[in-house]
């Protein structure tokens, strides 16, 4: 298999048109077979694993007790990390990525940070570890020079994980799969407490698409959870309808030069200013939605939101001050965050 999925890549060396070709077919062809994965998950999960069951007291799913941890720490406080569409594993951050993960965590010393949940897998299952595919993927991420724009393949995969998470046929198994293991990981890194002394703020910091993936989680981690939930989207993409229910903010960090964020706002219907209706126009009006303009970020790369090249006439890098951004935003107190007046 590791041989075949070499040998399309060497195929599609000979010419820009068959990259696309076949990326179209596979758009096609991934969009029809691509809920299977979610349902086939669906069906080896129990019912109280899935939230299925109701149940008058909050409940975690089961067996997420698994790792010891330094009781001597007073742990309130969980940042999880969703990254995009282009990442083919949880554990793939890039320097950027961990360097604003590390100093969050530096200087917020009652907060720990997630970072081992893939938000296009409902199983938290990397791509290497899909069988049938594996190789495909392990050559695409692993490709050289011109191959490297393979890596479209692995984004058209991880989007059409963005659309299940967004649809309203699948979204609930697929998101509900997600939360499932937002607080698996959540309690492996630090266990969480059943009654704690006070309210647990739980921070899902998503770009990309890993911020729709987050809003659908939302509503099953705050059925699960006693937390407060927050939302930081740092170029995310959404569809405006999952999570703004159950969330208390979400702040959208957007760059000057990220394009890509608008898409988002011309494609779904609920963040047209029309749709007032909508839980995304309720929460904007309600003050529960407000937009931060970060600087002269684009959506990614060296000068994306966590590159870490320095910003011209400047000695700070972009993923410095993306970081100041967010530490610039309401959320890291005890207190309740009320909305503007």
């Amino acid at each position: 298999m590791r041989k075949i999925g070499g040998q399309i890549l060497v195929w599609l060396q000979n010419g820009t048109s068959k990259l696309l070709i076949l990326a179209g077919i596979i758009l096609l062809v991934w969009g029809t077979v691509a809920p299977v994965g979610t349902l086939v998950w669906w069906i080896s999960q129990s019912s109280e694993s899935l939230g299925i069951k109701k149940n008058s007291a909050k409940k975690l799913p089961e067996n997420n007790r698994l790792r010891k941890f330094d009781k001597s720490k007073n742990i309130d406080c969980y940042i999880v990390f969703l990254p995009g569409v282009g990442d083919f594993s949880a554990n793939e951050l890039t320097p950027g990525e961990e360097f604003f993960l590390d100093k969050l965590e530096q200087i917020h010393r009652n907060c720990v940070t997630v970072r081992d949940v893939f938000p296009y897998s409902a199983a938290n299952e990397s791509l290497g570890g899909q069988r049938l595919l594996a190789p495909l993927w392990s050559a695409a991420e692993n490709a050289d020079g011109w191959l490297s724009n393979t890596d479209i393949f692995i984004k058209i995969r991880n989007l059409w994980r963005f659309a299940i998470s967004a649809d309203d046929r699948y979204g609930h198994i697929y998101n509900s799969g997600i939360a499932n293991a937002i607080v698996n990981r959540m309690d492996a890194v630090y266990p969480i407490p059943e009654n704690p002394k006070q309210n647990l703020k739980l921070i899902l910091v998503g770009t990309s698409g890993g911020v729709q993936v987050a809003l659908g989680a939302a509503s099953h981690l705050d059925q699960w959870l006693n937390a407060q939930l927050i939302v930081v989207s740092i170029g995310g993409d959404f569809d405006g309808e999952e999570g703004f229910d159950a969330v208390e903010h979400v702040y959208q960090l957007v760059g000057e030069r990220d394009w890509i964020e608008d898409i988002s706002k011309i494609l779904f219907a609920s963040r047209w200013p029309i749709t007032v209706g909508s839980p995304f126009n309720q929460a904007r009006l309600a003050g529960r939605y407000t937009v931060v303009q970060t600087g002269p970020h684009a959506h990614s790369g060296s000068q994306g939101y966590f590159g870490t090249t320095k910003i011209k006439q400047s000695q700070t890098t972009y993923v410095e001050l993306t970081l100041k951004k967010v530490n610039q935003l309401p959320i890291w107190s005890n207190e309740k965050i009320s909305a503007p007046r």
